[in-house]
């Protein structure tokens, strides 16, 4: 169980015009990831994914390099197996062992970004070798599950206020989805825009269908508490990261304003963040990004942290297959989680990077039994689209 090699692939696909759409992230021409693979000396292969950007945008380079030429490199010939002291080595650098041997973290300038990321990708893959090593699920590994499938909510929503409740209500019959998620914030305009968008998905939409609003960060802290009060008659089921992450304070007092569920996560990084979200009560829900916030093993201690907290957890999953297949693994056995995102958007590397399909029916998704991540990635896609 040594590992031989580790690879990372900058993966960009482009969006044909059609099927583009345009966000505060600007028009969205392609999809970008960064692809983790790690081969032991027994031949078995587990991928990760790492993002450099919470958005389908992201250069990959830099995040390619830190995991071949930095982090990557001093694994080989470790044991894969070992992926908590992997997790804290790589976290903590050169001081690693002060930190095991004194019980507490000393981590180097990079315990926030694109690091974490890097150490994300490669913590999934280590996960997904364990368990097909053992064959059997990484939920399996965590624990065992708490349910067996999950209720799903169709994530997309950029349409104007005379065509968003035809958009939202396309996703509902594609998949039978009881929630929809739509955006909000600065590519509107104004808080009152983005209120009148609601306002029409709601009324075509009807009471019984839950709606979530998504803001980016885009808000200021007084816009996001006009917006607040301009849709208080429609019944969100949440509003996502009203303020940039670096406002807590400001995320706090929108929460202290509303009785509207304020979620946030897919910004920050490891469970240091998500403990100041906590501690300053400024979410109902967490939202972490397995692609950014440090993997499946950081997961976990967010999901732990959730649960003692009493914050539900709804991790972010707009990205490929297999940041997608680790989520499912941490919603399996979290008892903080209770729905999963669906990405609606034109999204390749969701549906096309690996051989498998994430079905949704009735609205809900089934958590997959196969070992590892359960993903078989298509190699012939990785070569196309591949960023030398």
């Amino acid at each position: 169980m040594k590992i031989r090699s580790i690879e990372a692939t900058w993966l960009c696909v482009p969006i044909p015009e059609e099927k583009q759409h345009t966000s505060d992230f600007g028009r969205m021409t392609s999809f970008n990831t960064v692809l983790v693979r790690i081969e032991t000396e027994g031949g078995l292969i587990g991928h990760g994914e790492a993002k450099a950007g919470v958005g389908s945008h992201g250069d990959g380079r830099a995040l390619v390099s830190l995991i071949q030429d930095e982090l990557g490199a001093q694994l080989i010939g470790q044991d894969a197996r070992r992926i908590a002291g992997h997790w804290e080595e790589m976290y903590n650098g050169s001081r690693a062992h002060f930190a095991v041997e004194r019980g507490h973290v000393f981590p180097g300038l990079g315990r926030r970004g694109l690091t974490i990321s890097a150490i994300s990708g490669i913590d999934i893959a280590l996960w997904d070798i364990l368990g097909q090593s053992l064959g059997v699920p990484i939920w399996q590994l965590l624990g065992g599950k708490c349910r067996d499938s999950l209720a799903a909510y169709a994530s997309g929503g950029w349409a104007p206020a005379e065509s968003i409740g035809e958009q939202l209500a396309g996703y509902i019959a594609g998949g039978g989805f009881g929630a929809v998620k739509m955006r909000v914030g600065s590519a509107d305009g104004d808080a009152r825009t983005s209120a009148r968008r609601v306002e029409a998905a709601r009324k075509y939409l009807g009471e019984d269908v839950g709606i979530m609003a998504d803001a980016h960060g885009t808000f200021d802290c007084a816009e996001a508490k006009r917006f607040c009060r301009l849709v208080a008659d429609y019944d969100l089921a949440w509003l996502e990261e009203p303020v940039t992450a670096d406002d807590i304070a400001g995320c706090a007092e929108i929460r202290a304003s509303t009785d509207i569920p304020i979620a946030a996560g897919e910004s920050i990084f490891t469970r240091f963040d998500f403990r100041d979200l906590a501690m300053a009560r400024a979410v109902d829900i967490f939202q972490p990004d397995l692609a950014i916030c440090g993997g499946i093993t950081e997961a976990m201690r967010i999901a732990a942290l959730a649960s003692s907290q009493q914050i539900r957890l709804a991790p972010h999953m707009w990205g490929g297959a297999v940041m997608f297949a680790a989520g499912l693994q941490i919603c399996a056995t979290a008892p903080a989680a209770f729905i999963v995102e669906y990405s609606l958007g034109h999204n390749p590397l969701m549906h096309d990077l690996v051989d498998e399909n994430f079905t949704v029916e009735g609205g809900r998704i089934d958590i997959p039994d196969r070992p590892g991540l359960g993903l078989t990635i298509d190699a012939d896609f990785v070569r196309a689209h591949a960023v030398n």
